[in-house]
């Protein structure tokens, strides 16, 4: 039904921000963000081409895309500054890097990306359980991903989400085409992670009333 974490040519992905949007749309989504990476390098210009992009794309089309961001390996001061420029020019789901195991990524950054104006944090490996409260306390997503290697710590995540009722959502974090998968594929993480279909249906309303709050902005 949905996608919050996608990469396209606009950073380290491969295709255009309209075919990531056809190939989603093929399998059934019906909304999508691009979400690329950014960082003090690049945010102007990855906002302002996502932006262009998400005002362009027709409004009937087959299916939604939001303009989204993924701030990527920051030192931990900049995650504050960065969400609030991206806010400002107008980005609709801010994705924070976060703290995965296949990855050398600063230590702190889980926390400082949820102190930041974020929506989810993506892959957040072995996260701390004061952060998952946090997350909690600042209704910030916490992410189960399809993502090779950064799907290792599913379980882990969800483990501790569950016993604390912090919000989850699955995303792909795609950047080739075949990590554009199907919707039940995608579930099928989730229920390897240890989820279960009446926590999907849960999970999934939670989300549809987020997106139904971003697109009345």
């Amino acid at each position: 039904m949905y996608n919050l974490h996608c990469h396209s040519l606009l950073s380290d992905g491969v295709l255009l921000p309209s075919e990531v949007a056809v190939r989603y749309a093929s399998l059934g989504y019906k909304i999508i963000a691009i979400t690329d990476h950014a960082d003090y390098s690049n945010i102007e210009f990855t906002v302002q081409a996502i932006m262009n992009f998400c005002k362009h794309w027709p409004d009937d089309s087959m299916i939604k895309v939001l303009p989204g961001i993924e701030l990527t390996h920051l030192p931990l001061e900049q995650f504050k500054p960065l969400a609030n420029l991206a806010r400002k020019k107008g980005i609709k789901v801010i994705v924070a890097h976060g703290e995965t195991l296949v990855e050398p990524v600063i230590k702190g950054t889980n926390h400082a990306a949820l102190l930041a104006d974020i929506d989810i944090l993506a892959h957040p490996g072995l996260i701390k359980e004061q952060d998952v409260r946090l997350a909690k306390k600042k209704g910030i997503f916490l992410e189960i991903t399809s993502r090779k290697g950064h799907s290792e710590t599913n379980p882990y995540v969800v483990e501790y989400a569950k016993k604390i009722d912090a919000p989850l959502i699955l995303n792909t974090d795609s950047h080739q085409p075949e990590d554009i998968i199907k919707l039940d594929e995608l579930n099928n993480f989730a229920f390897k992670a240890g989820l279960t279909q009446k926590d999907l249906e849960a999970i999934n309303k939670r989300v549809l009333y987020f997106l139904k709050e971003k697109e009345v902005r």
